[in-house]
């Protein structure tokens, strides 16, 4: 019908509106909540403003604080806030690109002298002022004349707008009061929408991140809605500074990082001892679970990477090598690897579904100013697992994977939550395909009765997917664990089984990955518990501390008692006051204090000290091993 579009909304239903609408329109036929705390709305892949008029339909969201997309249209608007105040306060300052980030926002300046201290205590002062002058933020569409016109003053402007009319690209300005700035746009609809700004720090650049450039200063901030929330954010940091996991991998000797090898961790013994008590279990969950172990090459020729696509798409974050005069590339992903092993023989419908798990290390290359402890690193090992079935399995399948998800995060004392991201516009494959994918993940989801929502037009190119963000002790949120449906890459590797016609088809492929990068989830897992591990991952779970060396050959037996039954005990009998050698032991975290001394040794006993401080007397060292045994194995 002439002059209507139609717009789908996340839980999938479809509505007509008059062409022109706005999004706060909408959000306020919806109810008057939504219309006040609505910030932006997503068209397709696109964040839009509120009072945009809508001219076409597609998948349609209103954005609040609690979307990702909805904080970064606030922060986006809180960049330009930013260079308002920058240019206002300093008139040789040019301000170049300021996008919002995965917390916050940056702005790049053109700027005589480095900004200092003071410099943004009095910038933040202003960008004060702007937020309480509210603003309206109005959007035009301009020519390249136009543009160039309203920049005369700014060459780095001039230089995107020339690359933006060469490239057919619509060039658009935002215009806060007198302040405009060139942008592609996704905003709030004023400056007062900003409850709180933060500026956190300023550091160098170079423009388009070319060294051969020119410098930037490069101001960091972040902002909230309002004012209660931001002093939450900063009580927040300072308690997550206090847990930071290079702080605490270098007090608990867990991992260093070392400038021979920019962006890979050295597991020391303590930290090794993590990670291998994670590997195992996720190894004996997966086993219990039907799930075979491989292991596939780290380096493999350019052939697979072209048919894969890798070569393609993701060449500048891979590393290569020659040999024998053929180019290699070192694996940034563990799929292809798995396609050829499935490939290898043939396979009946009768053998799928056919899961396949590898803890397989890949590098992907990052620039070095990203690169931060284990949370972004260069090299990484992936918890990764490859589902092979048929489009019935689908469904069970993806709910097994589910419940393994919660398994896992349920003994890490983790809470969740859950996006099913569905087709985004530039997709592969039928509209059958998707339609089928799209329901089975749904499907999967509700018959687990967990609560997810719905992210429109975020799913990966080749098939939906599902996303899961755990919520740690700060209550930050993480991205980790990943469900995807994938029909391309079977299909370009020729992967096939036999059904029940005896007719060849392409299985579905199913990628999973639960921990995601051990790496991180190492990272994650040692500011969420502050270093103080749960006793079965803790890399030392006892210390035994003789009250002298009179006593330390009982402490040694006792000691290696412990070690023979698979506890991971330390020896401590150095001529130290028991009161040192007990602070140390606290100050690493360790669960079980073992002290041992004259009544000790008589009876035949320990006195174990618990990590709460609470000291039990008279135990006898075989019950004490036969507790902390079965504490173990509960994974508690």
């Amino acid at each position: 019908m002439a002059g209507k579009i139609t717009l789908e909304f996340p839980d999938g239903t479809r509505k007509e509106f008059p062409k022109g609408i706005t999004a706060q329109e909408i959000a306020a036929g919806i109810g008057q909540r939504l219309a006040k705390d609505a910030l932006s709305a997503k068209l397709g892949e696109r964040v839009i403003e509120l009072d945009l008029p809508i001219e076409e339909g597609g998948k349609f969201r209103i954005l609040t604080w609690d979307d990702e997309d909805g904080k970064k249209s606030m922060w986006h608007t809180g960049a330009h806030v930013l260079a308002e105040a920058v240019t206002s306060l300093y008139k040789d300052a040019k301000n170049t690109i300021g996008p919002p980030v995965d917390e916050g926002f940056y702005q790049d300046f053109f700027v005589e002298r480095p900004f200092t201290p003071d410099d943004l205590a009095k910038i933040e002062k202003r960008m004060d002022e702007i937020l309480h002058e509210k603003k309206t933020i109005v959007r035009e569409v301009v020519d390249k004349k136009k543009a160039l016109a309203e920049f005369g003053w700014n060459s780095f402007k001039q230089e995107l707008i020339e690359e933006f009319a060469g490239a057919g690209k619509t060039i658009t300005l935002y215009k806060q009061g007198k302040f405009t700035d060139l942008c592609k746009g996704g905003h709030v609809s004023d400056t007062g929408k900003i409850g709180a700004v933060k500026l956190l720090k300023v550091s160098s650049a170079y423009w388009r991140g070319d060294a051969k450039r020119e410098s930037l200063q490069r101001i960091y901030g972040i902002a909230f809605p309002k004012a209660a929330m931001l002093e939450q954010w900063v009580k927040q940091k300072e308690e997550a500074e206090k847990r930071g996991h290079l702080r605490l991998g270098k007090e608990l000797d867990l991992f260093s990082m070392q400038q021979e090898a920019p962006g890979t961790a050295f597991f020391h013994k303590n930290g090794t001892a993590i990670w291998n008590e994670l590997i195992k279990f996720a190894r004996e969950e997966q086993g219990k679970r039907g799930y075979i172990e491989v292991i596939t090459p780290l380096i493999m020729k350019k052939g697979l990477w072209l048919k894969s696509g890798h070569w393609e798409h993701y060449r500048e974050n891979m590393y290569f090598t020659n040999i024998d005069g053929e180019e290699y590339a070192v694996k940034p992903m563990n799929c292809p690897g798995h396609t050829l092993i499935y490939a290898d023989s043939k396979h009946s419908y009768r053998e799928l579904p056919i899961r396949m798990s590898e803890f397989g290390m890949v590098h992907r290359h990052e620039l070095s100013g990203v690169l931060n402890g284990l949370l972004r690193v260069r090299k990484f090992t992936q918890d990764d697992a490859h589902i092979f079935c048929t489009p019935e399995q689908i469904g069970q399948e993806v709910k097994g994977t589910i419940e393994l998800v919660d398994y896992y995060y349920r003994t890490f004392g983790f809470e969740y939550s859950v996006e099913l991201s569905t087709r985004p516009e530039n997709s592969m494959g039928s509209d059958d395909d998707w339609q089928n994918a799209e329901s089975a993940l749904k499907n999967a989801l509700d018959s687990t009765g967990v609560e997810y929502k719905i992210n429109a037009g975020d799913g990966a190119f080749y098939g939906p997917k599902i996303d899961f963000h755990i919520r740690d002790s700060l209550g930050r949120r993480w991205q980790l664990a990943t469900v995807q449906l994938d029909f391309q890459m079977p299909q370009k590797f020729g992967l096939a089984y036999t059904g029940k016609d005896d007719k060849e088809r392409p299985p579905v492929m199913i990628h999973r990955a639960i921990f995601g990068a051990l790496e991180r989830f190492m990272a994650i897992l040692i500011e969420h518990y502050a270093g103080a591990f749960p006793l079965w991952l803790a890399p030392v779970q006892v210390k035994v501390i003789s009250v002298s060396e009179k006593y330390a050959s009982y402490a040694g037996k006792v000691h290696s008692e412990l070690s023979a039954s698979g506890i991971r005990s330390e020896l401590d009998v150095r001529p130290e006051t028991v009161g040192y050698k007990v602070r140390e032991a606290q100050g690493r975290k360790v669960p079980f204090i073992v002290n041992v001394g004259e009544k000790e040794e008589q009876a035949g006993t320990v006195a174990v000290r618990s990590r709460d401080n609470k000291v039990e007397f008279g135990v006898k060292t075989e019950e004490f091993v036969k507790r902390t045994l079965a504490q173990i194995r509960e994974r508690k």
